[in-house]
């Protein structure tokens, strides 16, 4: 893995921390401060910072100094969310989404199924 080779174990433990605790946080709130609805790129998508998350993923190894990720997700009715993508936040979102997230008005809106 690059990034743990680049930053090493303890850096590596520490942004898969951020990132379960990320994945529990918005599958306990989809809507929760600071993530944002992305109608532009499709009915239901929504975008998530993990830097949102830094501070509740705070343990022995320390914490992530600057996240560069965010999630990209759905609501799945009230059962929970389907996670799209993890990205670079300086990354094209519409060129790494799958293709039947992208604009397509038949798709339904997950909070009607």
């Amino acid at each position: 893995m690059w990034s743990q080779e680049r930053f090493g174990e303890r850096a590596a433990k520490r942004y898969r921390n951020l990132l379960k605790q990320a994945l529990g946080d918005i599958a306990a709130d989809p809507e929760r401060p600071g993530s944002k609805q992305r109608p532009d790129l499709a009915r239901g998508v929504r975008s998530y910072h993990l830097f949102l998350s830094r501070d509740r993923a705070r343990g022995d190894l320390g914490v992530v100094g600057t996240p560069r990720h965010f999630l990209v997700y759905r609501r799945r009715g009230e059962a929970g969310i389907d996670v799209v993508r993890v990205l670079h936040d300086a990354s094209d979102l519409e060129r790494y989404l799958p293709e039947e997230y992208l604009r397509h008005p038949d798709l339904p809106d997950p909070d009607e199924t």
